[in-house]
């Protein structure tokens, strides 16, 4: 009897590809990561994982810049996104020598789908265990933000998460995002973090958010993350007492 997870290039009967939907189940245990796209900014906001006291922490990067416009996040084996980001990087930066002009966003996303599904298809390979959320500003200043998975699909979004507990955090953001009209840069600074503190429990010291608009990219310091979360509880509390008041 043949055994169908073992691999890569033969469905089971019933129509599955073993090998890709155990690179999902790695995506899901990896750290959180969320992107929300505004009118004027698109966010990207990972969970970071406690380092070592003797580890250089920055050194340890979750979210990496594409080209100068775009930045990706990415949630399961980080040495999966390394190549799949030095993959992209060579790819914008051949795109701006043969054309003259940067990549559009849907570009590099289609790029790493493309390779990704590649990487499905043939033997001595395994799929790219690592989903992707790509951000960043097409020529024409439209923020942009995409989607890929190791089965080699992508997909544009509002707002979207992946990684760890992603389901839940997910559902805020379907919750709350429509609720705001024009989603500025602030309110979807405040949209990724509180989304993203939903799952993660010891608050900004655990957070990395890079703010893209279309003057470039920012990663924001500690600072400005822990007066951000600081408002957040204010506001969480603040509705906790109002919920209490309107039971009474």
């Amino acid at each position: 009897m043949p055994r169908y997870d073992r691999a890569i290039t033969v469905f089971s009967p019933d129509g599955h590809l073993f090998q890709v939907e155990y690179a999902m189940e790695a995506v899901k245990k990896g750290a959180s990561a969320v992107a929300v796209r505004g009118t004027d900014a698109v966010v990207l906001a990972v969970e970071k994982k406690q380092a070592s006291k003797l580890q250089d922490s920055r050194t340890v990067k979750k979210i990496c810049k594409v080209d100068d416009h775009v930045c990706l996040a990415s949630a399961g084996l980080m040495a999966d996104a390394r190549v799949l980001v030095n993959k992209a990087r060579l790819e914008a930066q051949s795109h701006r020598l043969n054309y003259e002009d940067p990549v559009s966003v849907e570009y590099i996303a289609r790029y790493i789908a493309h390779t990704q599904q590649v990487y499905t298809q043939s033997g001595g390979r395994r799929p790219f265990g690592v989903r992707t959320l790509i951000g960043g500003f097409d020529q024409d200043g439209t923020p942009r933000l995409f989607q890929t998975d190791p089965a080699g699909t992508y997909s544009a979004w509002k707002a979207n998460a992946t990684g760890r507990n992603a389901k839940t955090v997910v559902e805020y953001l379907e919750k709350h995002y429509s609720e705001i009209k024009e989603m500025t840069e602030t309110e979807a600074v405040k949209l990724a973090i509180r989304a993203l503190l939903e799952v993660v429990e010891s608050g900004s010291k655990h957070i990395e958010v890079c703010v893209m608009t279309k003057a470039g990219s920012r990663f924001m310091g500690d600072e400005e993350l822990e007066k951000l979360s600081k408002e957040i509880e204010k506001i969480k509390e603040a509705e906790k007492e109002q919920g209490k008041k309107d039971l009474q």
